[in-house]
């Protein structure tokens, strides 16, 4: 079985795993999950997460987390940020465009006509890998989103984004991120 590090107590977190201190779930953790919003001087446990996948659960909404200039401008996303924080792990997007009481609720088994989609967005092949992996136990197909620099695609105000309380097939999803301009 393994061992899932979870570092907050947000929305999917919570869905997830009922309770991890951020060190410990950093250390015991086969790979973690931050489920709580990026801020540039967060204390993240950066050496006990080294080389491990990151899932980042986050999404960047203004009227919570305050402006970030270089997320405004489109120059980086939130998630390559998070990136910048741990150099030395492997950031994905992942669980961000579906609300996490439906987690369960929306799931199908592999096959079913109804079987609905998630994005995932990484730089590292392994790190999606991990993902779709994770996406398929959880009842739901996968749309490789990446690099991180298109993370943007799957975020809120998004074309997608439109879908995130009922889902969308795996076609509906890849049309949907296509669509996203950055002006959304």
């Amino acid at each position: 079985m393994t061992t899932i590090g979870i570092i907050g107590a947000g929305e999917v977190g919570s869905q997830i795993a009922r309770a991890a201190d951020a060190a410990g779930a950093a250390a015991a953790g086969d790979f973690a999950i931050i489920a709580y919003p990026y801020k540039p001087l967060d204390p993240l446990p950066v050496e006990a997460i080294a080389g491990k996948i990151v899932l980042d659960t986050n999404n960047y909404m203004v009227w919570r987390d305050g402006n970030f200039p270089l997320i405004d401008s489109g120059r980086k996303t939130v998630h390559e940020l998070r990136q910048e924080q741990l150099p030395r792990s492997k950031i994905a997007k992942a669980f961000t465009h579906i609300q996490a009481p439906s987690l369960f609720a929306l799931a199908r088994p592999a096959g079913a006509h109804d079987r609905l989609a998630l994005a995932v967005s990484s730089d590292y092949p392994e790190a999606v890998e991990l993902v779709t992996r994770l996406y398929d136990q959880f009842g739901f197909d996968t749309v490789d989103n990446s690099p991180l620099s298109e993370s943007w695609r799957s975020s809120p105000g998004t074309p997608m984004w439109q879908h995130h309380v009922h889902g969308q097939s795996r076609a509906e999803l890849i049309r949907n991120l296509r669509r996203a301009t950055r002006s959304e």
